[in-house]
């Protein structure tokens, strides 16, 4: 039977359901909650559309669907959406039933061309910012950071790195610089790196007090008068488009690092998968294979 509620507060219902802020995704990773806000916000998407997709079935709504329908929806969407995309259907799904399904491929042709800039590209970019995004710029592509962890810097000794992790010590091989931590995904805590330069550039930024900050609608305590999140990724395109004539998106500065230190430590005598393994861990993956789609 149809559903009076509308497919977006079925979804957001069945989103709060699960929502446990507060607690590192690492930490609880397979009890069947959502620990960030990127999450529900993603996993809220997701279930929506599959509430539309229900809705125009007529086979109810979302607190009687069933894996039979679930794997109809996903098999249509693989038709029309990259695996990317239909993993996270199949993942919000999941969570929402509390039981597996079976995966689906897209087949939808993807198109993997680099992200990657060039080191010249970068400095082309950041010269035609402000200063206080140009430096946002060049720490992000010294130490390979997402737009959000710009805002989550921090010296090590005042905020370590995630404990539940085993460390790599071939991290940094090859590098000197100042110690940092940055907070990515999932809360996960991990040391980056920075080249003694442009640490002092950032001491000189600190701010006497940290402040709180949100940046798509997630917090963050700020301890440095760094640009960061959406606003510097949206400045970082549009420097991109009148400098190059094209943008990869800030994203494209972990392709550049990861790339250039994959170089670095197999010019070092490390082998391929060992130099993937800890690249994978400086930019915060502990996955080899994520780290991979980085190298193109």
């Amino acid at each position: 039977m149809p559903s009076f509620r509308s497919p977006k507060a079925q979804s957001n219902h069945a989103v709060a359901q699960k929502v446990v802020l507060g607690k590192g995704r690492h930490d609880h990773r397979n009890d069947g909650k959502i620990h960030s806000v990127g999450t529900a916000r993603g996993y809220g998407q997701a279930l929506k559309g599959f509430a539309e997709y229900i809705r125009t079935c007529r086979w109810g709504d979302l607190t009687n669907a069933t894996s039979d329908m679930a794997m109809h929806y996903l098999s249509e969407r693989a038709a029309i959406v990259t695996q990317k995309t239909l993993d996270l259907d199949r993942q919000a799904i999941q969570m929402h039933f509390g039981t597996r399904l079976e995966v689906v491929k897209s087949e939808k042709e993807s198109h993997l061309t680099t992200r990657s800039y060039t080191s010249r590209q970068i400095e082309r970019i950041a010269s035609a910012q402000s200063d206080r995004n140009s430096l946002a710029t060049r720490i992000a592509y010294n130490v390979g950071l997402r737009a959000h962890e710009l805002l989550t810097i921090r010296p090590a000794d005042e905020h370590p790195a995630s404990r539940h992790r085993e460390w790599s010590t071939e991290r940094f091989a090859g590098r000197e610089g100042v110690r940092y931590t940055v907070a990515g995904k999932g809360g996960l805590v991990r040391e980056v790196l920075l080249s003694k330069y442009l640490a002092t550039l950032l001491t000189a930024t600190r701010l006497v007090e940290p402040r709180q900050v949100v940046d798509r609608g997630v917090n963050y305590i700020q301890c440095y008068d760094l640009a960061g999140g959406k606003a510097w990724s949206q400045s970082f395109s549009a420097a991109s488009q009148r400098e190059l004539g094209f943008s990869n998106g800030a994203h494209g500065l972990r392709h550049s690092y990861a790339q250039e230190r994959m170089a670095e430590l197999q010019q070092n005598g490390m082998n391929h998968d060992d130099a993937k393994g800890t690249v994978a861990q400086e930019v915060g993956h502990f996955d080899k294979e994520t780290t991979e789609a980085y190298l193109r």
